[in-house]
């Protein structure tokens, strides 16, 4: 297997992306801080990548995941928590089962434009009550 074949299906991935998934992700700050960290981590395809098993989606997806590599205690360190590497595996899980992060450091699209409507309400201003009202 090369690269390009990793690129290739990941690259399906993104074209076949399902906007159900930020439910997993709405109102979660856990899920949040990780999945903001996770854009900040270096993710890289293994040098040597492993033979796919098949050509189902979810062993392709597995597969993806089998071959990317990142570091668990550079991840920790980004979002701030002193979680154990099972812990934090077990909440990485969800993200990876639902296709929220991707095996490259990027994430789902539909999860990433929730985060920018989030941080766009937090500096939301609301207008004073009677600013606009003349005396």
């Amino acid at each position: 297997m090369d690269k390009n074949y990793y690129i290739a299906k990941l690259a399906w991935f993104k074209q076949n992306e399902k906007p159900e998934v930020v439910l997993v992700i709405a109102d979660n700050p856990e899920f949040i801080k990780i999945i903001i960290g996770w854009t900040n981590l270096e993710v890289t395809p293994a040098i040597s990548l492993s033979q796919l098993a098949g050509e189902s989606e979810h062993e392709i997806w597995r597969w993806l995941w089998e071959n990317a590599r990142f570091s668990l205690t550079d991840l920790k360190s980004k979002i701030g928590v002193s979680y154990s590497e099972s812990v934090l595996r077990s909440k990485l899980s969800p993200l990876i089962g639902n296709r929220i992060l991707y095996p490259d450091g990027g994430i789902n699209s539909f999860a990433q434009r929730y985060l920018r409507e989030q941080v766009l309400k937090l500096f939301e201003t609301k207008p004073k009550k009677n600013a606009n009202k003349h005396s």
